[in-house]
C-alpha cells in the first residue's frame, strides 16, 4: 500500500519536474518582455500587440528548440511512476 510519504514524495517530484521543465519558456518570455519593454519605453510606443507578438513568436521558437528535452523529462518521469505502480499497489 502506498503511504502518505509516498504519495508526497511524488508530488514533491512532479512540482520540480513541472517547475524545471516550464522554466525555459518562462526565461525566453520575460527576456523578450524586458526588451519591448525598455524599446517601448524608449520610443514611447504604447502598443499592445508590440508586446504580445514577440513573447508569441519567442516562445514557439524556444519550444522548438527545447521541446524534445522537455518531452523526454516528462516521458522519463511517467515512465518511472509506471514501472513502480505495482509497488503502490501492494
Amino acid at each position: 500500500m502506498i503511504t502518505e510519504g509516498q504519495v508526497l514524495d511524488i508530488a514533491r517530484e512532479a512540482l520540480f519536474l513541472i517547475i524545471r521543465v516550464s522554466a525555459p519558456l518562462l526565461l525566453i518570455s520575460l527576456i523578450i518582455g524586458l526588451i519591448v519593454s525598455i524599446f517601448q519605453t524608449v520610443t514611447s510606443i504604447q502598443e499592445q500587440t508590440l508586446t504580445f507578438v514577440p513573447k508569441i513568436i519567442a516562445v514557439f521558437l524556444g519550444m522548438m528548440l527545447v521541446g524534445g528535452w522537455m518531452l523526454e523529462q516528462l516521458s522519463n518521469f511517467m515512465v518511472e511512476l509506471w514501472s513502480d505502480f505495482g509497488l503502490y499497489l501492494r
